[in-house]
This record gives structure tokens, sequence and C-alpha cells, in this order.
């Protein structure tokens, strides 16, 4: 209905400006759980007197006559086994600010806790039934790197890229590429076919970016369709030295275990 119609949904984003992925993820959501009406809560900020945040329910959710609370979020990680350390800790953020295994055990640990904490009582009108906690985004993978061990809690369906760096570019297949804005990374890119590039246009744009930025570029492998172009496939091109980088952040987080 709301493909037909998108006013609604247009008009509860309006009401403020995105500029972290996450955030829009989540106000994505809470619409989802208001047009339900299941959502008690979003971002709710729980607070000790003057000792500052405790922390933050993502959701309060009505299941019935239960009350749920929900931890979200959408991550992009990608997966540079290194031989060492726990696997989790294998798949680690474009800009190296995290681990997947950090952020298991930044939820598992901290977050999912949060209703057990004496100040969160007054933020909640009856007490929390159960807690559970939900990651979405995409997990990117070079060359012939596996799906990670079921254990870790992967769904085999999961979305899935690739990684590469530039020099490596002529390995992805295709012909025609298009660069995603941070905005446009949760689905799919269906795009206007006047703006993709072809090989040495992508190829040119990103050896740019890279002489002055170190953050891996999300690049869409695109066909045409109708007039538009649309995706086919999706990956980092990071710089030359992110794999060495990386795997110095992944022994880190294994040290730390944090």
């Amino acid at each position: 209905m709301l493909d037909g119609s998108p006013e609604q949904l247009h008009a509860y984003l309006d009401l403020q400006p995105f500029s972290r992925l996450g955030r829009y993820a989540e106000k994505l959501l809470a619409f989802y759980f208001q047009y339900r009406g299941t959502l008690i809560g979003h971002g709710v900020q729980v607070r000790a007197g003057q000792g500052g945040t405790i922390g933050e329910f993502d959701f309060l959710l009505r299941n019935g006559s239960a009350l749920v609370h929900w931890e979200f979020a959408t991550k992009f990680y990608l997966l540079e086994p290194t031989g060492s350390g726990r696997e989790a800790d294998y798949f680690i953020g474009p800009n190296l600010a995290d681990t997947l295994g950090t952020k298991m055990r930044k939820i598992l640990d901290r977050q999912l806790l949060l209703a057990q904490h004496p100040a969160s009582r007054i933020h909640l009108p009856q007490p929390v039934a159960s807690a559970q906690a939900l990651i979405k985004g995409w997990l990117f993978y070079h060359e012939n790197d596996v799906s990670p061990d079921r254990s870790l809690g992967v769904s085999e369906q999961h979305c899935r890229g690739f990684w590469c760096s530039l020099s490596e570019l002529d390995s992805i297949a295709g012909e025609r590429y298009a660069i995603l804005p941070r905005l446009r990374w949760l689905a799919p890119a269906k795009l206007d076919w006047e703006t993709v590039l072809d090989a040495p246009t992508l190829r040119e744009t990103l050896a740019g970016h890279f002489d002055a930025n170190t953050m891996p570029v999300m690049v869409a492998v695109v066909e045409r369709d109708a007039g538009c172009a649309i995706e086919t496939n999706r990956g980092f091109i990071v710089p030359e030295d992110w794999r060495f980088r990386a795997r110095q952040r992944i022994r880190q987080a294994g040290e730390s275990g944090s």
C-alpha cells in the first residue's frame, strides 16, 4: 500500500534530516511498528540523576499483553580472515571503527540488560518480559571467502556482496557502475541510467577519492532495464592499505575483548 501512496511515510521521515544511516534505518522501523500499532517507545534514554546517560531503549514494543525490549542495529562488515582471534571479529566495518564481534558483545552484554537497571523503571509502563536483538545489514567477501560459521547467528540468507582494492577492480564482473551514498546502502539500487559510470570513469573517480580519503566506497554493479539502472551486485572498493589496517584493528579487538 505504501508503494502506491507513500505520503504518510514521507511525512514521518521529514520530521528530521538524517545524516546517519543507523538513525534513518531506526526511523523506518519505528514507522513500521507504529503503523502496526505495537510501538510503545523509540529511542528512550535512561539517565541516572546527574550521572549522565545509562543507556537507551531502541524500541519498546507491545506483544500481546507483554512489553518487550528490542535492540536494533544496521551494520555493514567486510570479512578479513586473519587466522587469529575470534571469528566474529574477522568481520570489520569499512571505517575500521568496530567489528561484528564488538557489536554483538556490546548488545548482548550491555544493551539487552538495560531494563534490569533501577534507573530504567520510571521509563517502563510495566516490567519488560523479554529482550531481543535484531542486526540487519550486509556482509562483504573478498574473492573466494566463505560464509561465516552458523554459530555466529548469521542467517544463511543474509545480504552479501564483494570487497576488493582499487587495483583488483578488473576482477569484478560488470560494465556499468554507480557509487552509492551512505543513505542508499539499505536496499538494492534503482537509478536513472544517465547517472551510471563505465569502468574507466569509475576507476578515475575512485583514484581521486583515495588520494584524499581512506574511507572505502560502496559501488553497485548495474544493468539497464527500461531506462533504469538496476543493481545486480554491490561491494566496497577499498584503498590499497586497507587490508593491513584492518588486520591491525582485528588484532586489537581480540586483545581487548571489546
